[in-house]
């Protein structure tokens, strides 16, 4: 099993070929990004062929009911595919529906995605259905098919905890993962400010583990690829100096440290038997 480092465009800012080529001097093999406009969908593909990059798109899913979720979601999922994604990443939902709300936008959503032919992963992630822990266990129990991006940092944030009594559902969460979107978050936020201070070293250390986990989960499944984004995002998710919107630090040095971070982390858990 390989390592693909994947690089978000969020909050980033200039010309997509000079972004593209500083991803890619970075070591990123990737870009995650949202669906194109119609009159930047030609120059995102140029440059995505230009250096030889993963595409995965991101679609999030929006209005006030399940059936305008649905609706947004079929026609994103439509722009996406013409873009023919390795992947696309869908933040689906609402945190307020019930079960059985969830559960008839999951089928719908299934059944269009299983139409598409490209592989849609479901995030993990605040405000969308899978926003904890506990949901998140019975939508893959009702959903076999249903498959994961998994964002930690959300569940940590909402549960106010290092998830120290929920291990068996993040392992189950790992047999469904097929792309990590690896940022580390506090019991009051969803990103710290420096992932190599030593405060947050039991943060890291929480979050890697369930890393391993899925990562053990896809070696034991077989896949050739696993995805990894180091999603660590702008203001507001950056905690800032106050009265500046100045992050405490860099987004880019943080993305590329724990990028780099994680291909030692995964050369490590490779060798291991």
């Amino acid at each position: 099993m390989k390592l693909q480092l994947i690089r978000h465009t969020w909050g980033t800012q200039g010309p997509r070929h000079e972004l593209f080529s500083s991803f890619k001097a970075a070591g990123y093999q990737g870009v995650e990004t949202g669906v194109p406009a119609d009159e930047e969908r030609e120059d995102l593909l140029d440059q995505i062929a230009l250096n030889g990059f993963t595409l995965i798109l991101q679609i999030s899913s929006r209005g006030r009911t399940v059936d305008d979720h649905l609706d947004s979601f079929e026609q994103l999922l439509h722009k996406a595919s013409a873009c023919q994604p390795a992947m696309i990443n869908a933040h689906s939902g609402r945190d307020a529906w019930s079960d059985a709300e969830s559960e008839r936008f999951f089928c719908r959503a299934l059944e269009l995605e299983a139409a598409c032919g490209i592989p849609v992963v479901h995030e993990t992630h605040r405000r969308r259905i899978l926003y904890n822990p506990w949901t998140t266990a019975r939508m893959l129990e009702r959903f076999p098919n249903l498959i994961l991006c998994c964002d930690f940092s959300h569940w940590v944030c909402v549960s106010e905890s290092l998830l120290d009594d929920q291990e068996e559902i993040i392992r189950q969460c790992a047999e469904r993962c097929h792309h990590l979107h690896a940022r580390v978050g506090h019991e009051q936020g969803p990103q710290v400010s420096d992932p190599a201070a030593p405060e947050y070293a039991p943060h890291l250390a929480a979050h890697e583990s369930w890393w391993r986990m899925v990562w053990d989960a896809q070696r034991r499944r077989g896949d050739a690829l696993t995805t990894l984004v180091p999603e660590f995002g702008p203001p507001p998710y950056a905690p800032t100096f106050p009265g500046t919107n100045v992050p405490l630090r860099d987004v880019t040095e943080v993305c590329d440290w724990m990028a780099a971070r994680q291909a030692d982390q995964f050369r490590h858990f490779t060798t291991q038997a």
